[in-house]
């Protein structure tokens, strides 16, 4: 699914950053076009919802009562995957003149003539029909949710252009993850309490860290006519924003503790976040923006592996050693 896109370096960041030629070349121009690597902004919250339902299935009869097998893991991450290409292939193919005459995204695929247009319909094209197959193979519910995700993880590229509250839409398409791993799991929507919960947390801390990314272009967006919460707020009342929609993430991811009922691995995986989340507003001040640069972005990689893994610690590995 799409998310902010890391700033330029002194080297544009959206080049590739191995030569390829041929066939390799290629695939790298595919992988960046869509940002393959940052799958791991999602797909660790959706594993661990997928956690979460396996355990109400397995405990409590839910669904099929079997909960997750090797067969519906392998679904989940082509169903994630596939909406998240077709997302993010989709952004790039309508922003692609937007893209072009921004000096931070002019070096992306599309406007560098690296893929040419047709080519990135075709790849989202297929992904959404990955996406669609895999939720098939999940169960009737998760095919028939599937056209509105797309619509919803598509949307978000077109919100821009008329209101500001594209961030939160991100936020949305990025949550619908942990969503769907429970549908996938469990087979429908009973018991969605914690999933939803979990969605809470999930699209506050992508739309506040979305936000934050923003700024990066608060005067392109004014220049160009586009909608965003800096370009209609201002930096002060984005880092505002920002940290309202952070102080929700945390406590949505208490009200999880509590309500799953989880034990000291999750509390110190759910403290963590929380800490990387404060440090990130600790060091971006109103006139000190020059820290939001792609270590800022990779950090926020680390907030999902380390809630994935205390998920896992939590339910899996600390029972089984028990």
């Amino acid at each position: 699914m799409a998310e902010p896109s890391p700033p330029a370096d002194p080297a544009p960041q959206d080049a590739p950053t191995v030569p390829a030629t041929g066939l390799w070349s290629t695939l790298v121009h595919y992988a960046s076009l869509v940002r393959l690597s940052h799958t791991i902004f999602g797909l660790p919250f959706t594993l661990a919802s997928a956690i979460l339902a396996h355990r109400a299935a397995t405990t409590t009869g839910l669904g099929d009562g079997v909960g997750m097998t090797w067969l519906k893991l392998v679904w989940i991450v082509l169903a994630f995957t596939g909406a998240r290409t077709a997302a993010m292939g989709f952004n790039r193919i309508v922003d692609r003149d937007i893209d072009a005459a921004n000096p931070r995204t002019a070096n992306r695929e599309l406007p560098a003539g690296k893929i040419s247009l047709r080519a990135a319909i075709v790849l989202t094209v297929l992904a959404s029909a990955v996406f669609v197959g895999a939720a098939g193979a999940l169960g009737t519910t998760a095919l028939l949710l599937s056209p509105l995700c797309l619509v919803i993880v598509g949307g978000y590229s077109l919100f821009k252009r008329f209101s500001w509250s594209a961030h939160l839409i991100l936020g949305l398409a990025l949550a619908l993850g942990p969503g769907g791993a429970w549908v996938a799991i469990t087979g429908g929507l009973e018991g969605a309490l914690l999933p939803s919960v979990m969605m809470v947390a999930v699209g506050t801390w992508v739309a506040g860290f979305d936000i934050l990314y923003s700024l990066q272009d608060r005067d392109f967006d004014l220049g160009a006519g586009l909608n965003s919460i800096p370009a209609r707020f201002g930096v002060r009342g984005s880092l505002v924003f920002s940290a309202a929609l952070h102080l929700l993430t945390a406590a949505a991811l208490g009200a999880l503790h509590w309500l799953a009922g989880m034990g000291p691995a999750h509390l110190v995986g759910a403290g963590l976040v929380v800490a990387i989340l404060i440090y990130e507003h600790w060091i971006v001040r109103p006139d000190d923006l020059s820290r939001i640069d792609k270590a800022f972005f990779d950090l926020n990689g680390w907030i999902s592996i380390a809630y994935f893994a205390a998920v896992l610690l939590d339910i899996v590995v600390l029972p089984a050693l028990s």
